[in-house]
């Protein structure tokens, strides 16, 4: 018999200590603890979360924000580094499973990426999730991942994947995960008060949040940062305005929405804080059958979609030496 898990669900909703690895990983963990002694196996964290969003990218020139690229290189991280074991650490003593966004450093100086670690309850990497496509003025500081990484990852509360931001707009990527047996979706997000006058971005969250959910019939848990006084007051040497740019009501949401597409219990917008949610998988399985797109509710002999998983080689070296022997 399938056993159909049962679990207690955590999202966080908070700022990074900008630009400071160790101390936001530190805070990370203080969130971790407290959603282990209020029963959660898993949790979820915002987009790039270690250690900050390049928010320079829409209020200053490429030419100004050129510093700030310099020093979030500098603090962005590898899986591997010694910093990131304490993250770890904490996932395998406090036996939960952790999604958390980072800027992950590349080989080249040029290259980051915005990359959402699936750490299990053992504090294993199992997984990253490298967003495919920067977005607007991200193109400035990301380096695109491809599609090695979209993958779904068995854990302990079920299967999961994740998108971060914008790219949960992207109907194909989604589909992707589904096909791959996808029941618990984590979408991390930063807060955009940048956006134009006329966006709502809490609720353009809640709407990509609640496609997905409706179209696939599972549970997605959405994570969003805020704006702390600490990165305005970073920033202002360079933009005097800059709690004008940066200050906006409706900037962030973060819960969690159930397979009907409804948002269960009372989701943080704008504030900090941490919210959860009882997720039980069994209730996948009901609306599935009014529309399941997996299976009786599509028409693959019509429709075929191929993904490209091979990883990106930036070189092929070719050595035909022996050719002439």
């Amino acid at each position: 018999m399938i056993d159909f898990k049962k679990f207690k669900a955590a999202t966080v909703q908070t700022s990074p200590v900008f630009l400071n690895v160790e101390k936001t990983i530190e805070k990370a963990i203080s969130f971790i603890k407290e959603a282990h002694e209020n029963g959660a196996q898993l949790i979820a964290f915002p987009e790039v979360f270690i250690a900050g969003y390049p928010y320079w990218n829409w209020i200053m020139t490429p030419v100004q924000g050129s510093k700030w690229y310099e020093e979030l290189y500098k603090n962005s991280v590898a899986v591997n580094d010694v910093a990131m074991q304490a993250l770890y650490n904490a996932a395998k003593e406090y036996k939960i499973t952790v999604v958390i966004g980072i800027n992950e450093r590349g080989d080249s100086y040029g290259e980051i990426y915005n990359t959402n670690l699936i750490i299990n309850h053992n504090g294993e990497v199992i997984g990253k999730h490298r967003k495919l496509v920067p977005t607007w003025a991200e193109k400035l500081t990301w380096t695109s991942g491809d599609g090695s990484s979209l993958k779904v990852y068995n854990t302990e509360v079920g299967p999961l994947g994740t998108l971060a931001c914008g790219e949960n707009t992207n109907t194909l990527a989604r589909f992707t995960l589904l096909s791959q047996g996808e029941l618990i979706h984590i979408a991390n997000y930063i807060s955009l008060p940048v956006a134009p006058p006329d966006y709502d971005m809490a609720e353009a969250i809640k709407i990509r949040a609640a496609a997905h959910s409706f179209e696939g019939k599972l549970f997605t848990i959405v994570s969003c940062s805020t704006i702390s006084q600490e990165i305005k007051d970073a920033l202002r040497a360079d933009v005097p305005n800059v709690d004008e740019l940066l200050d906006r009501k409706s900037s962030a949401f973060s819960g969690f929405i159930g397979p009907n597409g409804a948002v269960i219990g009372t989701p943080l917008i704008d504030e900090e804080g941490m919210v959860y949610a009882d997720i039980d998988l069994s209730k996948c399985i009901q609306p599935k059958q009014m529309h399941d797109i997996l299976g009786h509710y599509n028409r693959f002999d019509i429709f075929d979609l191929r993904v490209n998983v091979a990883p990106t080689k930036k070189i092929t070296f070719v050595d035909k030496s022996q050719d002439n022997l």
